[in-house]
């Protein structure tokens, strides 16, 4: 078997062409000081309380490792019952009990983190289909209720994908490839399992670790769940067109880890990436699935009957970076997929997929637009986030009978960005497939605060970046705006102007006069527009030069033609 060399790539997308790769050289590296307060409280009639918690372990791989010291577990009150064990995965779990609790019981999680991403080159000599699989992890071969691995439908493609493959790098690659191709990003889905997400398109990051375990352990490659946490602090790239920005909420996220004969695990992230995960990754508990690795954050409690009411839990993450190196370096290939990802080129046996040229149309010389019926309502944009969420107690609930409940997590992460500072302005792009009269444009946003006034900008497209300013919304007073639990849409008024729009792409900017704090939902990867449809730059520059990994929820209303 040949050996092959792995080097990482950033696909992403800065203008029109199909694909667009980077190759990443480099590595990040930091000290975290990590905390985690749960605060339980119950109602009247509260007969026993049982938490449960995963100590998360040191854990070494090619790509990225974690080393994790001063662990500390502090409760108010004293659990009267408190024990620890180890799983069948390997996970050390402690759970604590309380009985008929007066009052708040407060938890502190508490460790000091290591974290290190290395984005070296790699040597593997793993062929397809593997063989000599260990016995204690073949479990990760086999179907669960939410890996569906054994249905005809994903084998099927399973199958057609890795048609001709001779390497497990290369099935891998071409596996998470499609899944980023046809998945998108919403919160939260109807289900989480396999074959809603293969039947659907669709999920959060639970879907996707879904999907991308089940399609590869339908041809025989073991993958396992990761249930963790990520941290907000983003991090950049820069290239030569600018830099490159990568953020995840901070809270609750899944991913996979994938077994390969002569490296061990190998963590991806079908969700953001695909060869490795960030050092803004923190490892916790591992399973089968997401029904399995529930151990963390697992709340149940028994109540009296009669009893209506119900209790809060409200977790908070708190994460300080003691010191923190992010050394990574980006060139430009010219291949790969439609969609931002990362993913990697294995010489020698890796056969990039080389997508055709897109055809520029002929030129047609474009319509009157005044001259135009604009009859056909419309709306469109990014409209799919949770909104009116209390983040800090966004939890599943369920009632398991006889008086007793319990709650899970459900990864919905508050994922937004801080919009109204006095150094930074941000862009969202838009496409027009029809003559468009523009009537409202709508962004989804939190106010905590502040005074002043927000107005929204619309710019024509200048080589996939902001251009020249077309128009601007009413101005919108903060006083104005209703302080909800969560994310709305507060939509802003462009009936003034009305403005025409022909077909082609266009960016709306939010601009404010005063001290407003608002900040706007975003959703990860690019469900409604490019990849290169986001973009920031500092007040002081001309040039909307860098871009980010995300896309600002948003919404277009207007009248187009028939």
């Amino acid at each position: 078997m040949k050996r092959m060399t792995a080097v990482l790539l950033i696909l992403a997308a800065y203008s029109l062409s199909r694909g667009e790769n980077y190759l990443i050289n480099g590595g990040q590296e930091s000290r975290i000081l990590y905390s985690l307060v749960q605060e339980f409280q119950p109602v009247p009639g509260t007969k026993k309380v049982s938490l449960s918690f995963v100590i998360p372990q040191t854990f070494i791989s090619p790509t990225y490792n974690q080393k994790i010291s001063n662990f500390h577990l502090t409760f108010t009150p004293e659990p009267v019952k408190k024990e620890s064990r180890i799983d069948k995965r390997g996970n050390r779990i402690i759970l604590a009990e309380w009985i008929r609790p007066e009052s708040n019981i407060s938890v502190n999680t508490s460790f000091n983190a290591v974290t290190e991403t290395k984005l070296d080159k790699l040597e593997s000599s793993a062929a397809f289909h593997p063989s000599n699989i260990p016995a204690d992890s073949k479990d990760y071969l086999k179907p669960t209720e939410l890996v569906q691995s054994d249905s005809p439908l994903i084998k099927a493609k399973a199958i057609k994908l890795v048609k001709g493959v001779k390497s497990q790098f290369d099935a891998v690659q071409r596996i998470l490839s499609w899944v980023v191709d046809n998945m998108h990003y919403v919160t939260p889905p109807e289900k989480y399992d396999a074959l809603y997400s293969f039947n659907n398109k669709k999920g959060n990051c639970q879907n996707y670790s879904h999907i991308a375990a089940a399609l590869m352990r339908s041809v025989g490659i073991p993958v396992r769940i990761v249930n963790g946490v990520t941290l907000k602090k983003p991090y950049s790239i820069k290239t030569k067109s600018g830099a490159y920005t990568f953020k995840m909420g901070q809270g609750r996220h899944s991913w996979i880890e994938v077994l390969f004969s002569d490296l061990g695990w190998i963590p991806f992230d079908p969700q953001q990436t695909e060869l490795f995960v960030s050092n803004r990754f923190i490892r916790i508990e591992i399973g089968i699935d997401n029904k399995e690795t529930i151990n963390d954050g697992l709340v149940r409690w028994v109540q009296s009957k009669g009893v209506n009411r119900m209790p809060k839990f409200i977790e908070s993450i708190e994460a300080s970076f003691a010191a923190d190196s992010v050394k990574l370096s980006m060139t430009k290939q010219n291949y790969g997929p439609k969609n931002m990802l990362l993913c990697p080129r294995i010489e020698a046996v890796f056969k990039p997929v080389i997508l055709p040229p897109v055809i520029k149309p002929r030129p047609v010389k474009p319509p009157v637009l005044k001259k135009l019926q604009y009859d056909k309502p419309t709306l469109f944009g990014n409209t799919q986030f949770p909104r009116n969420i209390d983040f800090s107690q966004a939890r599943n609930q369920e009632d398991e009978g006889n008086e007793k409940f319990v709650l899970k997590r459900n990864f919905i992460v508050e994922s937004a960005e801080y919009v109204t500072t006095k150094l930074t302005q941000y862009a969202q792009i838009f496409i027009v497939n029809k003559p468009l009269k523009l009537v409202k444009a709508g962004i989804a946003i939190h106010k905590f605060g502040g005074s002043g006034q927000i107005w929204l900008e619309l710019f024509a497209d200048d080589n996939n970046k902001p251009g020249k300013l077309i128009s601007a919304s009413k101005l919108k007073d903060i006083g104005s705006i209703r302080t909800q639990k969560g994310y709305d849409w507060v939509d802003f008024d462009f009936s003034s102007d009305k403005p025409l729009l022909p077909p082609g792409q266009y960016w709306i900017s939010l601009a404010f006069t005063g001290s407003p704090i608002i900040n706007w939902f975003y959703t990860y990867g690019k469900a409604a527009g490019p990849v290169y449809g986001t973009r920031y730059k500092s007040v002081y520059d001309s040039d909307w030069s860098n871009a980010l990994s995300y896309e600002f929820n948003f919404r277009i209303a207007g009248w187009s033609v028939r």
